[in-house]
Formats: C-alpha cells, sequence, structure tokens
C-alpha cells in the first residue's frame, strides 16, 4: 500500500478545504484504510513494506476497546461496544486465522478497556497469565478492576471503589511495568449512558497496589480521563483527556494526550499537554518501543512522536476507540469492522512482555 503524503502547507492554508479536497478526490474513500504521512519520519515507523486491509466487518458493534492477548489460545480479547439491549460481550480474535467468536467472563458486566495481568507473586519472565478489565458496572452492580483468567473464566475483582466510595465507570488500566501496581481512570460516561448512577467521586486518575490494596489519588482536574499509557522507559505516563464528548459533542472541550512525570514510581508531577487530536477525541493510547505515542480517533489511529509532533494517521473515515499491537501488525478497532497494519516496523510497547521474547528479534536486546 502506497503511503499518502499531507501537504502540511496546503493544509496549514486550506485548511478543512484541503481535506475536503483530498476526499473529493477519492484518495480517501470511507470506510477504507489509508496510510496517511503528515511527516517524512511516519515511513519509518511503518517499514517499508507495511500493508493495510479490512479483516471483517459484522452487523453488531464488535471491536470497541481492550484488545488483551492470551498466549495460551494465541487471541486477542476485544470489548464490544455498550448496547442498552444486551451486555458488552467481549470478541476473540484467533490470530492464527483470524475468525473470531463472542464470550463472556464470569462476574464482568460491562467491560470496557483492559490490559494483560501479572498477579502479585506471578513469574514475570513468563507471558502474562491473567488479564484485568475495566468493568464499568451497571445501575445495581459496581464498577470494579476485575482480574479474568480466559483460560479457565475464573475471576477476581480487584477493587471496587475508593476506600468506600464507589468508582463511576472504570474505562482504561495498564500495569507498571515494575512495581505491578496498576493505572486506571474513572471518567461518567457510564452515567452518560444512563447505566451507571451519578458520580460519587471526581474525575480521577487512580494508582492501585494489588499486594496490598492500597489506592490513591493521583491526578485530579480532568473532565473525562480516558486512555492511559506508560512510555516504554517507565517514566512518563500518558492519559487522554475526552471532555469533548459527554452527553453530546462538544467541540471546545478537551480532546488532548497530557503527559506526566512519574516520580518514585508512584506519584505524578509537571502535568503538560502532550497532543490535541483534530478529529475526535483521542480514546484508547499505546506506545512503541521508540517512544511514539499511538491514539485511537475520530478518523482512526493518530501516531504522535515523542515531542508531541503528528507523524501520520491510519486513516479510517470512521472512529477507531483502541487497537492493538502484535509482532509485525497492529490491529485497529472501528465497532463494526476490524482492520490490520500488517509488516509493520514499529514494535508495540507490551508485545515482548505479551506474545514472549521469542516474537520479534528486538525483544532479546
Amino acid at each position: 500500500m502506497s503511503l499518502i503524503n499531507v501537504d502540511l502547507h496546503a493544509l496549514a492554508t486550506g485548511g478543512a478545504g484541503y481535506l475536503a479536497s483530498i476526499n473529493a478526490g477519492a484518495i480517501l474513500p470511507t470506510p477504507a484504510i489509508s496510510l496517511l504521512a503528515y511527516q517524512p519520519a511516519f515511513a519509518d515507523v511503518l517499514g517499508p513494506n507495511a500493508t493495510a486491509r479490512k479483516i471483517v466487518e459484522v452487523d453488531w458493534q464488535a471491536f470497541h476497546e481492550g484488545g488483551i492477548y492470551n498466549k495460551k489460545d494465541n487471541s486477542l480479547y476485544i470489548s464490544s461496544n455498550y448496547n442498552p439491549t444486551d451486555n458488552i460481550n467481549i470478541t476473540v480474535l484467533n490470530l492464527n486465522d483470524f475468525s473470531i467468536r463472542s464470550t463472556q467472563f464470569d462476574g464482568l458486566t460491562e467491560a470496557n478497556g483492559g490490559s494483560s495481568y501479572y498477579p502479585p507473586g506471578a513469574d514475570q519472565s513468563a507471558t502474562p497469565p491473567m488479564q484485568v478489565w475495566c468493568d464499568q458496572g451497571d445501575l445495581t452492580r459496581n464498577s470494579q478492576l476485575l482480574a479474568v483468567d480466559p483460560n479457565t473464566n475464573k475471576s477476581q475483582p480487584l477493587i471496587v471503589g475508593f476506600n468506600g466510595r464507589n468508582f463511576t465507570s472504570l474505562n482504561d488500566v495498564r500495569q507498571h511495568p515494575v512495581t505491578g501496581d496498576l493505572w486506571f481512570t474513572d471518567p461518567q460516561y457510564g452515567f452518560f449512558q444512563k447505566f451507571r448512577p451519578e458520580s460519587v467521586l471526581p474525575t480521577h486518575i487512580y494508582r492501585f497496589e494489588p499486594s496490598t490494596g492500597t489506592v490513591q489519588v493521583v491526578a485530579d482536574g480532568f473532565q473525562q480521563p480516558n486512555g492511559v499509557e506508560f512510555s516504554p522507559d517507565g517514566k512518563t505516563l500518558y492519559v487522554s483527556d475526552t471532555g469533548a464528548i459527554t452527553t453530546a459533542p462538544n467541540l471546545s472541550g478537551p480532546a488532548t494526550i497530557y503527559a506526566f512525570d512519574i516520580v518514585d514510581n508512584k506519584k505524578l508531577a509537571n502535568k503538560r499537554v502532550f497532543a490535541y487530536a483534530d478529529n475526535g477525541f483521542p480514546d484508547g493510547v499505546h506506545a512503541d518501543t521508540d517512544g511514539n505515542v499511538w491514539g485511537g480517533c475520530g478518523d482512526g489511529i493518530h501516531v504522535w512522536n515523542p515531542e508531541g509532533v503528528l507523524l501520520g494517521k491510519i486513516h479510517l473515515g470512521e472512529t477507531s476507540n483502541n487497537f492493538a499491537f502484535a509482532p509485525g501488525k497492529v490491529f485497529v478497532f472501528s465497532n463494526q469492522r476490524l482492520w490490520v497494519v500488517e509488516n509493520l516496523k514499529a514494535l508495540g510497547r507490551e508485545v515482548c512482555k505479551d506474545f514472549g521474547a521469542d516474537s520479534d528479534p528486538r525483544c532479546a536486546k
């Protein structure tokens, strides 16, 4: 697949008209997958042989969030979108043949984001044995972090609130690569969608120690904290604020990724703007091993370098809430459609951990 180069001078002076001219020229059919370079460095992120295609399209919103790898069955576990008439399902993508099936986990009410998970005492030289899901809950069941073994369907609640006060609707979570602590966000989307009660806590970012039960608020002041991710060196935390969408879109609201310094692996300092999404809002956020930050946005995946400069887009012409790296690939979720970029040079930050040291030659370094 050829890389489409965006003329930044034409974009700067032509604005939306320039973007419309690209679409009018049928360069970017919608919805379809295209690779747009905003900077020459995007070609190196993708690699010379990258190709992109649609894997499958279904008649329900099967591909929304999550994207957690399970080595035993070589599958990605993806949460579907919320549906008032049915609980959120887990869509299982088999990476051997790209077949899909739906399942549900015991104790998981309304899944959203998640991460691979090492419980306390687990062998961290092996691939993670469990998954941790942000369960948004419903009108009668609490929002929680739920640890799940996808191979046995056994689950265990890890935390259901802040020192006795219930969370609103947990959204996304990452496990710190050194301490094993879980860092997660709690926006109000379950309340906005009328399947959770009114909030009794502010919209915080939390740090939870599974080994001790200690929970701590590490940041506030967000309208709707959403995606969360560590830099590959573990020194920076990225958090997206998606206040541009609440009960309705608000184009003057934040659609911003903020960066924090991580202090002593437990505290945050020096909040600053890292990047702003020019289309939609940055939902799921992941880093690659070179420190580039990828975000699911209103027209696909946006990729910024470590300085926050937009390098390029995996353009779909529709929203991608999240995505998942695999060796030589990135799977892109856009609810009814599932896409893949193959022969990808970039290596996701957690690929070596999740897929194993033999999954890519760079994992041995």
